[in-house]
């Protein structure tokens, strides 16, 4: 019996080690950092910067040698039949004579050297290659900067949900207690039944409330599952505090930040844009350029009546060849005129949405400072708002206790205080968030 009962205690142990690896425990940083590596959209924008990376050496290939092989086989079925005149055989004149020319099968085995020597268009395509790969690049920094927003705020709303929560209980703690006071003086004749029944009420609304932030709350950690990279229904423990946190987050240096524009991802996504378009109208030009290409070519071919060619003694006929090729554009009918003036067109285009998304960001940098100064103030006047409350439901509790206020005047109170409460953990949460967006459109994102 001694070893099935170590046996049970080992895989007990065993099942609460694995249970416990799969428990993650996150700060906001810690969070930021793992949903940056396990993301999903993270990791494509990662997948596309080598994309870019293998589309760079493609296109810088297409200018080095190039080498390739070709193997031919050919098994005429029915040869084809040619006619001569037949007095080149000693015939009578008029008449022509039938005859085969080459044998039933033959093979050639070739090599072909080619080099690019000069295409205006593979210059451009090396340019265009460097821009692209700066494109995904770009593409990449935005991404990280819409996740680390997105798991600013996933990580808030699970705060908030167990804040208000944890607030919740404490009214209703407070409140159970209250209406078994009450009914204890209703009982004994000293207080009327709408005073139990005003409390009754005030606690149904908070426990309502309080089953549906626990539903919130389960929907919270999903959604914060899902947008660092894990699976939905894993266990992630977040060991931040709303309050702290909420402190750590209101930095009045912010407010003050340099409107560097050009250091903006959207900037650079749309310097990108224009960049692009240049190039392809120099695309488009090169086409009015010549192309230059050399090629070295070396085979060896056989023929026989039948197949021998994988025999050692068959014979094999060797030929080589050196070119070059000039290929001199004259005349399209006002094709690439018309393509080039499309592309200069389109880089007008983007030249305009360039000055214009500059515009934009500017205003999006003061509005987002707005903002942010605003949730500060907005959370200093919630926090004396809070107090104000809680010392008027203090007093009115009292009142009511003593038989000077109404159960009426209590509810008021009460309902007073618990809409302080939410506005302020609602303010606390705006802070959180203004910060990281307005740390988003100036892309400065802190150093840790």
């Amino acid at each position: 019996m001694v070893k099935p009962i170590v046996l049970i205690i080992f895989l007990i142990f065993s099942s609460l080690g694995f249970s416990q690896e799969e428990e993650y425990r996150f700060t906001l940083q810690e969070a930021i950092d793992y949903a940056l590596e396990n993301n999903r959209a993270s990791k494509n924008a990662t997948r596309k910067i080598e994309v870019a990376e293998k589309r760079k050496w493609e296109t810088t290939a297409t200018g080095l040698p190039q080498l390739n092989a070709n193997i031919d086989y050919q098994n005429f079925l029915k040869q084809q039949v040619s006619v001569i005149p037949a007095e080149f055989f000693g015939g009578q004149p008029g008449d022509f004579a039938k005859v085969i020319f080459g044998t039933k099968q033959n093979a050639n085995a070739t090599a072909t050297l080619s080099q690019l020597l000069f295409d205006g268009s593979y210059l451009v395509g090396l340019q265009s290659a460097k821009v692209f790969l700066e494109i995904s690049k770009n593409a990449k920094e935005k991404t990280d900067l819409e996740i680390r927003k997105a798991t600013i705020n996933a990580y808030g709303n699970v705060l908030l949900a167990n804040e208000s929560m944890s607030v919740l209980q404490r009214n209703i703690t407070v409140l159970e207690k209250n209406l078994f006071d009450v009914t204890k003086i209703y009982e004994n004749g000293l207080e009327e039944e709408e005073s139990v029944e005003q409390l009754k009420l005030t606690l149904q609304g908070l426990q309502s409330r309080l089953q549906n932030t626990i539903r919130l709350r389960d929907l919270a950690y999903k959604m914060f599952n899902i947008t660092i990279g894990r699976p939905i229904e894993a266990t992630s423990i977040l060991t931040e505090n709303l309050n702290a946190l909420t402190s750590q987050n209101v930095v009045l240096s912010l407010l003050e930040a340099d409107e560097e524009v050009e250091s903006t991802i959207d900037y650079k996504i749309a310097n990108n844009d224009k960049t692009a378009k240049g190039l392809l109208l120099k695309l488009e030009k090169s086409k009015y350029l010549p192309r230059l290409n050399a090629f070295l070519n070396g085979g060896y071919s056989a023929f026989n009546e039948k197949f021998v060619f994988l025999n050692k003694d068959t014979k094999w006929f060797g030929s080589s060849l050196f070119g070059v090729s000039l290929n001199v554009p004259i005349f399209s009918s006002g094709m690439k005129r018309a393509a080039t003036q499309r592309a200069k067109i389109n880089l007008e285009i983007a030249e305009e949405n360039l000055t214009e998304t500059e515009q934009k960001i500017k205003l999006e940098i003061s509005a987002a400072k707005s903002s942010y100064q605003f949730s500060i103030e907005d959370y200093n006047n919630k926090k004396e708002n809070l107090g104000l409350a809680e010392r008027i439901e203090k007093k009115n509790q009292i009142k009511f206790f003593e038989g000077l206020g109404s159960s009426f005047e209590l509810r008021q109170a009460q309902t007073q205080l618990y809409s302080a409460q939410n506005e302020l953990l609602q303010a606390m949460l705006d802070v959180i968030t203004k910060k990281s967006e307005l740390e988003t459109v100036l892309n400065e994102i802190p150093k840790n």
